[in-house]
C-alpha cells in the first residue's frame, strides 16, 4: 500500500464482511468526505477459505477479511469505519484494535456497534428518527471525535448511508455492474 502524500485528500473505508457455508466476503467503500452520499469506489473480495467462529476471540475469523480487501487498494485510507468494537473493555481490544495493530497503527479505526457490549467505552450516537443509539469506540482518534463524524455521515437513518453500503455488498446484495469481485 502506497503511503499518504500531501496532495492527496483523505480517503475513509468503512469495511463489512458477511458469511456464508462457504466462506466469507468482504466489502470496502470508500469515500472521502464524511458527509458523501455517493462512493468514490467499491470493492468486494471472496475469502474461501474464512475461518471458524470462535467464541471471545471474534477478530480471528473476521480481521483476515478485513484485511484481504484492503490488500485490493492501491492505498491505506486514512480512517477505516468497521461494524464492531474497537474495544471491548479499558485495556480488552476488539476487532478495530487488531485492525489497527495489523495496520502498524497507519489508519485511525472507528467501530460502530449496533448492540451495547457490558464494558465498552463507547459513545452512543443517535442518528435520524431513531431511538436506539449506535455504539462508537475508536483508536488513532478519540471517541468523541468519532462519534461527531458517524453522526455527521449521510443518510436519514440509524446506519449511515455508506456503512449500509458496505453491509449490503458483504451480504452480496445491491452489486452494481462492473463491481470487482476478486
Amino acid at each position: 500500500m502506497l503511503p499518504r502524500s500531501r496532495r492527496q485528500r483523505p480517503v475513509i473505508a468503512c469495511l463489512d464482511v458477511g458469511y456464508r457455508d462457504a466462506g466469507a466476503t468482504a466489502a470496502c467503500v470508500l469515500f472521502h468526505e464524511w458527509s458523501d452520499a455517493e462512493p468514490l469506489l467499491e470493492l468486494v473480495r471472496r475469502v474461501p477459505d474464512a475461518a471458524p467462529y470462535e467464541p471471545g476471540s471474534f477478530f480471528r475469523r473476521e480481521l483476515p477479511c478485513l484485511l484481504a480487501v484492503l490488500r485490493g487498494l492501491t492505498r491505506l485510507p486514512d480512517t477505516v469505519v468497521i461494524d464492531g468494537y474497537v474495544w471491548l473493555g479499558e485495556s480488552r481490544p476488539g476487532l478495530g484494535a487488531h485492525l489497527h495493530g495489523a495496520l502498524g497503527g497507519r489508519s485511525a479505526v472507528i467501530g460502530v456497534a449496533k448492540t451495547p457490549f457490558r464494558g465498552a467505552p463507547a459513545q452512543e450516537v443517535t442518528r435520524g428518527h431513531s431511538r436506539s443509539p449506535l455504539y462508537v469506540t475508536a483508536i488513532g482518534m478519540t471517541a468523541s471525535e468519532a462519534a461527531a463524524r458517524i453522526r455527521c455521515m449521510h443518510g436519514p437513518f440509524r446506519i449511515p448511508t455508506l456503512l449500509k453500503r458496505a453491509d449490503l455488498l458483504s451480504r452480496g446484495r445491491d452489486l452494481p455492474e462492473g463491481t470487482p469481485i476478486v
